[in-house]
């Protein structure tokens, strides 16, 4: 029984089908066919069923297939061992991000993979809910998420970034002749703001809770740009990121909230317990020494 045998059979499960599998497994699709066969008669079951239009397993490869999935994660498990004794890192980094940032994240990653060329790099983005629970679940290695004043349980982070969560409205606005005000202002104004789960909105949330009140949300996206123009065309007062609306100068006015004042930090992320390869925790100690904070 040879490990490559192993590897094509896995390939063939997940895909279904021989052609999408020899793909996979950058190999000729005959190739693929011959070593399974040569793994069946070593076996003396057939592993898969050819009958059909889609490749399916039999009962003894449903009996096999995850024991030549631990058999090959052994392998790799092994290989990344000797790899970080030597200093080479191999395997896969899982990273998240929230959606708008001014961190220099794509620096990071990059400056990573010149370092480690041979580990391959994933990017995704979501909300700050999610990616904590990502994080906490193993899925990722490291994550950019937007918190308030506290390290979310089961995490360590490195902040990044730590402003002022201000309310910006157009220069017309009532609310424009202030430079301060207090969450209880907000009471029952049209508010813009980004959505649930999303760093800021949990602060937001957290304050007018506490002050005994819901805000009303007019209007909601993802994108704080989005944000700011439904603010400077007068349609309620956004919640943004104090650099972020001063930016903007030209089209809105940036009204501190206080009583009690709104911090927003941007954090990255990985967890407690570090991640779980070698290659994550190279990432993790990367970020620690070149990201500000």
């Amino acid at each position: 029984m040879e490990l490559r045998q192993l590897a094509y059979f896995v390939a063939v499960a997940e895909e279904r089908n021989f052609t999408r599998a020899a793909e996979k497994a950058h190999v000729a699709q005959p190739g693929v066919s011959a070593q399974i066969r040569k793994l069946e008669r070593e076996l003396g079951q057939a592993l898969l069923d050819r009958s059909g239009r889609e490749v399916r397993l039999t009962e003894a490869g449903e009996a096999v297939l995850p024991y030549a999935r631990a058999a090959l994660a052994a392998v790799e498990g092994a290989r990344l061992a000797v790899d970080e004794l030597t200093g080479l890192l191999r395997g896969h980094v899982a990273v998240g991000t929230v959606t708008s940032h001014d961190v220099d994240l794509p620096g990071l990653l990059a400056g990573f993979h010149d370092d480690h060329p041979a580990v391959d790099i994933t990017l995704t983005e979501a909300n700050s809910d999610r990616l904590m629970e990502d994080l906490r679940a193993g899925l990722l290695d490291a994550a950019l998420i937007s918190i308030g004043g506290t390290t979310p349980a089961g995490l360590d982070i490195r902040v990044v970034d730590d402003q002022p969560i201000v309310a910006a409205v157009a220069h017309d606005h009532e609310l424009a002749i202030h430079r301060t005000i207090s969450v209880d202002t907000l009471r029952g104004r049209d508010l813009i703001s980004l959505p649930r789960g999303t760093g800021l909105r949990t602060r937001l949330d957290d304050a007018c809770a506490a002050a005994g009140f819901t805000p009303r949300i007019a209007f909601e996206a993802s994108d704080p740009g989005v944000l700011a123009q439904l603010a400077a065309r007068g349609l309620g007062a956004a919640i943004l990121p104090g650099a972020f609306a001063d930016a903007r100068s030209d089209e809105l006015r940036s009204i501190t909230i206080d009583r009690p004042a709104l911090r927003g930090r941007l954090a990255f992320a990985w967890r407690a317990d570090g991640p779980a390869s070698p290659a994550g925790r190279a990432l993790v100690a990367r970020a620690r020494t070149t990201l500000g904070g």
